[in-house]
């Protein structure tokens, strides 16, 4: 065991050679400041690594995980990072990331008394059901399974949506996207559920608009002067 973990230490240092003999300058750049572009929302599972399988590198992705990539706005874990990407690093795109195989959803799916997991679950068995009469239709195990997974993330892009700095940020800037992926272990792929994020957002305007206050309309109107 302390071999195992004494070896990323050798692998620090291995990258750091790597990436100095690419760009004298890249921990310098690094460490300057952070611009990226997207705000990733993905699980915990150890199999699935953002950057790594976006192709994207340090300084690029902003990330978040937790099990069974869940966005509830009472976890202030989740809601810190969303607003701080949202308002300072004012991202363009955000991305919720679910994954077949998830241990999380499968759990949500079994009934058994999970103990502290229970409260975290029943944010996915919400997801069940709200969905129930589709899932329930689905024979095969497996497919129902998969089909949570992908209504588990549809579902956690319009609790993103539901959030004034979202809905505020959008109004100002036309960004950010909120945008809902599935990634395949079995074959590397990232597939784009194609959530419609104009769509979703106007219909869930009708309870859940957060835009009217006067602060962020003399924004949108300071911002249509220039």
């Amino acid at each position: 065991m302390k071999k195992s973990y004494e070896v990323i230490f050798e692998n620090n240092k291995n990258w750091v050679e790597s990436k100095l003999a690419e760009d004298k300058d890249f921990f310098k750049t690094l460490s300057a400041s952070q611009t990226p572009d997207y705000l990733y929302i993905g699980c915990s599972d150890s199999r699935v690594s953002a950057e790594e399988m976006m192709g994207l590198k340090p300084g690029e992705v902003f990330v978040t995980r937790n099990v069974a990539n869940v966005v509830n706005t009472l976890d202030m874990s989740a809601t810190a990072v969303i607003q701080y990407a949202v308002e300072h690093l004012k991202v363009k795109h955000i991305i919720v990331c679910g994954h077949y195989g998830c241990g999380g959803v499968k759990a949500a799916m079994t009934p058994q008394d999970l103990g502290l997991m229970n409260p975290w679950l029943r944010n996915i068995r919400d997801v069940y059901r709200l969905h129930q009469a589709e899932l329930d239709a689905i024979e095969d195990d497996q497919k129902r399974y998969d089909r949570l997974v992908e209504l588990n993330v549809q579902e956690q892009c319009i609790n993103v949506i539901k959030m004034a700095v979202v809905q505020e940020q959008y109004l100002v800037d036309e960004y950010p996207i909120v945008h809902g992926w599935v990634f395949d272990l079995k074959t590397g792929k990232i597939i784009d559920l194609e959530i419609d994020f104009e769509s979703i957002l106007k219909d869930i305007q009708k309870i859940y608009n957060l835009t009217n206050s006067e602060w962020v309309m003399s924004r949108k109107k300071n911002k249509n002067l220039i």
